[in-house]
């Protein structure tokens, strides 16, 4: 198993996961090239992909796939109405479409796709299930829903969303109205909510916690890390917590 951020934030967003031999690619935000560089750091190349997810429309989760899909002909897995609203994307041959709820495979590996509540047309998070243990994925989510929560549990690793310090939001220089976009049901988890969320869905099997889409100027990758912590250890739990950035790729979790 082998689980990193290639990039995390609002300028791009990218996860790797390898599992059972299969390397997948959650969203690709990043330019192709730029994508091609960051998986060169982990020794890897784009023809070792076996596949890209999509979570939903945005451009920072979107923006590499065509051109990482034309090259090296990967198969791209996708909501019908997620792909209806990227006209842009191009043409795709190995194009895969599912509906929110839906279970698929890609080589040995179980994904199953889940509503969240973001402000695009139909939003996932996934869940990744193979002979290494279950990984779940769950970033731009709005609010926290029971189903996202009973869909997480049971995670050997997490991928979640940390966007925002409540207090720095609310004190920052963004304009009102994406401040009440970010802080509404449609918007960004803030660090509070995504604790809340994990101590509905930590166990002791979980291994790893990956913090993702933190905001740049919105939130501190210290103060949510030890709030992650101190969150986990309430509970008598210490995975690893990997904070991903944008600027470069995270720590990769690679059991031996």
């Amino acid at each position: 198993m082998r689980v990193c951020l290639l990039a995390s934030g609002s300028r791009g967003n990218s996860a790797l996961i390898e599992v059972d031999g299969c390397r997948i690619l959650i969203d690709a935000g990043l330019s192709g090239k730029e994508t091609e560089r960051r998986l060169s750091t982990l020794e890897l190349a784009g023809e070792d992909l076996d596949a890209i997810l999509v979570t939903h429309e945005h451009h920072d989760h979107v923006g590499g796939i065509g051109p990482l899909a034309r090259r090296y002909n990967l198969p791209v897995h996708i909501d019908r109405q997620t792909h209806a609203a990227l006209p842009k994307l191009g043409k795709i041959e190995q194009l895969h479409h599912f509906t929110a709820g839906d279970v698929f495979s890609c080589r040995d590996i179980s994904i199953a796709s889940f509503s969240t509540t973001h402000d695009a047309v139909n939003p996932v998070g996934f869940t990744i299930d193979s002979s290494e243990g279950k990984i779940g994925f769950a970033t731009d989510l709005g609010i926290p829903t029971r189903l996202v929560a009973e869909q997480l549990k049971g995670c050997r690793v997490l991928i979640l969303e940390a966007n925002h310090d409540v207090d720095m939001l609310q004190n920052g220089s963004y304009p009102w109205h994406l401040k009440q976009r970010i802080r509404s049901r449609h918007g960004h988890l803030s660090n509070n909510e995504s604790c809340q969320l994990l101590e509905d869905v930590s166990w002791a099997g979980l291994e790893a916690v990956f913090l993702a889409h933190l905001s740049e100027e919105n939130n501190c990758p210290t103060v949510a890390e030890q709030l992650f912590r101190q969150t986990l250890m309430t509970r008598g739990y210490t995975p690893e917590i990997i904070v991903g950035r944008q600027s470069r790729v995270s720590s990769c979790y690679n059991p031996l």
